[in-house]
């Protein structure tokens, strides 16, 4: 990896994500790299539109099960870390095995509950509300050739509040989505966080770590309590040891 990262985005949807990528890369990472291609498999997706806007190169997957063409256009576009920001196709084992311990992915809910084949958007926060768990929350995680199983990074619980709906619970989840992908990106970058030979996670994320309770410190606070304010003092579980 060189000493500035260039990070490649996939994208299936509107780009909220890659939106908040974006814009952490322009500020508060600006040293650690930048992003330079963002890829979807659908021309009209959002996250294509957005990229353009801030001069970003694109492409539209015609054939996303394509892997080894993949990897040539993401080492032609001297990509070397892959996030994946609301992508819905499974990554092809040729990119997952070029590109080890460099491509991450967040997931809606707090793996491995409610991860897997077919669970993504509204369908994973219905299924929270059908199982009437009280918490759920986000995941980044290392991405392997499974769906929703590769090493973890980071995860933040969010509550789940009576009188709830898919959609008021998605809102909610996606608030800190987009505060801890752009914070795990950065940190897998900058090689702060890092898969080992082990195929566990190592390093730290450069935030601290409140000491009282962080990992239900948010889950237990109000609805309306602003992310950003928690951010610089309360982060849940970060990584394994």
């Amino acid at each position: 990896m060189t000493s500035r990262a260039r990070l490649g985005v996939l994208a299936s949807g509107g780009g909220s994500n890659l939106q908040a990528l974006l814009d952490h890369f322009a500020g508060p990472a600006q040293s650690v790299g930048d992003i330079v291609w963002v890829g979807a498999d659908k021309p009209d997706a959002g996250a294509l539109m957005r990229a353009r806007s801030h001069g970003v190169a694109t492409e539209v997957l015609t054939t996303p099960s394509d892997g080894e063409g993949l990897v040539r256009t993401l080492q032609d576009a001297r990509v070397d870390t892959l996030v994946l920001a609301g992508y819905l196709k499974l990554l092809p084992a040729e990119v997952v095995r070029a590109f080890r311990g460099r491509v991450l992915n967040v997931h809606p809910a707090l793996l491995p509950a409610f991860g897997g084949p077919g669970m993504y958007g509204q369908r994973i926060h219905r299924a929270v509300l059908e199982h009437g768990a009280t918490v759920t929350g986000v995941t980044v995680h290392f991405v392997d050739e499974v769906y929703d199983r590769g090493p973890i990074i980071a995860q933040w619980p969010v509550p789940v509040l009576p009188g709830d709906t898919p959609a008021l619970l998605a809102a909610r989840v996606l608030r800190v989505e987009h505060q801890m992908l752009p914070l795990c990106a950065a940190a897998v970058a900058a090689g702060a966080v890092l898969l080992g030979d082990d195929n566990r996670v190592h390093g730290e994320l450069p935030v601290p770590v409140s000491p009282a309770a962080p990992e239900w410190q948010f889950a237990l606070t109000p609805d309306d309590t602003t992310l950003p304010a928690l951010l610089p003092g309360h982060v849940a579980r970060l990584f394994p040891r």
